[in-house]
């Protein structure tokens, strides 16, 4: 593997994990309403059109890093449109007891 190879895969690796804590946040806090609708329906659009380059270029990193990207943003987007009570359904199977404990202390 080459510099360049390297390189590309811990850009992808990044931007996709970019995500993974922004959802975690509105599971864990039982909330999206800090979330921006605008920004991640712009997310959204830039990384499936990198999918769709991805796709063209045959380049599985592009495709599946932008893919795993997609997946986040559209949770993210889902949970922004969700009642609260989805969201808290959703919060109670995904977060671990020990973490809703910690919260109930604060």
């Amino acid at each position: 593997m080459d510099t360049t190879q390297l390189l590309g895969l811990l850009a992808a690796g990044f931007t996709t994990a970019a995500n993974i804590p922004q959802t975690y946040v509105i599971i864990r806090e039982k909330s999206a309403r800090n979330i921006s609708a605008v920004t991640y329906s712009l997310l959204l659009l830039g990384v499936l059109l990198w999918v769709v380059y991805g796709i063209l270029k045959s380049d599985w990193p592009i495709i599946i890093a932008n893919g795993i990207s997609s997946l986040t943003s559209i949770m993210i987007l889902i949970l922004n449109f969700s009642t609260q009570k989805t969201i808290n359904k959703i919060h109670d199977k995904v977060i671990p007891e020990t973490v809703k404990k910690e919260m109930k202390k604060k």
